[in-house]
């Protein structure tokens, strides 16, 4: 069978690309409690005895670092929910079929972006 007629990747394959998927799924995870403990020390940095001109600023800047850390956060929340969505198309064995060509996505492709499920040819279409 020739790589272009392949239709999906082995399961010996699909394997490999879970233990990838479940590794950075952790390690999102720990990057996601570090920005959630970060937005909670945010409510209370001991500014309380400062006087009210220093206080007034340090609030604005805290507002700005708390909507930036919300961001942070929703941005790795998605990605951590299209993570797991990798590993149920790694369920499905759909895992690494491109829904737009119905191609397989490069082997080096999905280990830099394991979610993806687009080809370069698919994405390049796109723009």
């Amino acid at each position: 069978m020739s790589k272009n007629s392949k239709n999906r990747y082995s399961d010996k394959e699909l394997e490999n690309f879970r233990k990838i998927i479940n590794l950075k799924i952790e390690k999102s995870k720990n990057d996601l409690d570090l920005i959630k403990s970060a937005y909670m020390n945010d409510s209370n940095n001991g500014t309380e005895d400062t006087s009210p001109t220093f206080k007034s600023v340090e609030e604005g800047s805290e507002t700005m670092s708390k909507e930036a850390n919300t961001q942070l956060a929703l941005r790795q929340e998605k990605f951590i929910r299209d993570l797991k969505n990798a590993l149920v198309r790694i369920e499905n064995k759909t895992y690494g079929v491109c829904r737009v060509t119905g191609k397989l996505i490069d082997k080096k492709r999905l280990n830099i972006v394991p979610h993806a499920t687009l080809s370069i040819e698919a994405k390049n279409i796109q723009k």
